[in-house]
């Protein structure tokens, strides 16, 4: 029964951080007229990084980075995560369509099985592998209609998915040492350093156009999506397998859909919208606690 409170508290922990995240392009889409994409991604992981700071001093966390190997863990999460990841994503994006780099991405689910299921020798019950499957089916049923032919950008795409598993790995490990404020903390704080040099770099305008929205916007991005979210994110892979909570994670576009519909008018297509079908059914058996599979 506890093995069965876990797991079903990962779930929860995963599709709230679906949910949240599923805000973050339709937040980013609204700021774009005052900064472009890099700095407002530096902008963010800044204010994530202050609201990690304040939680970790009201709770006296600081402690946590006394042990060197958990420190490691972190630092590389934030390469993996942080910068790589996101940098890649980014140029990517310079180079294919947002539809062509959101279906790419869910090449992810498939790099986290390689390296947890095949390579570490993680146990992925078959019902969990269909629900992965239908999950992807349903994705790829929303995103299909915008891909293009392959180009650079889909390869360095596909590189971030690539990636991510790698960061997911050391990230879930260092939370077994130190809650997931402090390994948040880190990556946001070192990110948004590099990201702010990359972006002086590149010639980005750092500083946008100054309006009360923009900055709420921008707040909003760090506190909650790139702060809570990946709260949940990390709580989540911490309980259940980071191939399960990928699988899950990707009825993102769908939560993302509807804000957009709610927040920019954007009405969904009748691809957007058979797409429901295979991917709810892929979170219902997703969500079923793998100690049912157990024999009694």
């Amino acid at each position: 029964m506890p093995r069965m409170k876990t797991e079903r508290a990962g779930n929860a922990f995963v599709l709230g951080g679906a949910l949240l995240w599923g805000l973050f392009p339709v937040i980013t889409q609204l700021v774009y007229g005052a900064i472009s994409p890099l700095p407002a991604l530096a902008w963010a992981d800044l204010f994530a990084a202050v609201f990690f700071a304040i939680i970790m001093t009201v709770k006296r966390q600081w402690g946590s980075f006394a042990d060197r190997a958990v420190f490691r863990d972190i630092l590389l999460a934030t390469l993996f995560l942080g910068i790589f990841y996101y940098v890649l994503t980014f140029i990517g994006l310079r180079y294919t369509s947002a539809g062509n780099a959101s279906l790419l991405g869910l090449t992810e689910i498939f790099f986290s099985y390689l390296l947890f299921n095949v390579f570490r020798g993680e146990k992925l019950p078959t019902l969990h592998l269909v629900g992965a499957i239908l999950t992807i089916a349903g994705a790829g049923i929303v995103l299909y209609p915008n891909t293009t032919a392959f180009n650079m950008g889909d390869f360095l795409i596909v590189a971030a998915a690539a990636v991510a598993p790698f960061g997911n790995l050391f990230q879930r490990r260092a939370r077994g040492s130190a809650p997931s404020e402090a390994i948040l903390f880190v990556r946001c704080a070192v990110s948004s350093i590099f990201i702010f040099c990359a972006a002086y770099a590149l010639g980005e305008r750092m500083v946008p156009v100054f309006s009360f929205t923009v900055f709420a916007l921008l707040a909003v991005n760090g506190i909650f999506l790139l702060g809570l979210s990946k709260i949940f994110w990390i709580e989540g892979i911490f309980r259940i397998s980071i191939t399960r909570a990928n699988a899950l994670s990707g009825i993102t576009p769908l939560f993302t859909l509807l804000f957009a519909y709610v927040m920019l008018g954007n009405v969904p297509t009748v691809w957007q919208l058979s797409s429901f079908v295979p991917m709810f059914i892929g979170v219902l058996l997703l969500s079923v606690p793998k100690q049912q599979f157990l024999p009694r």
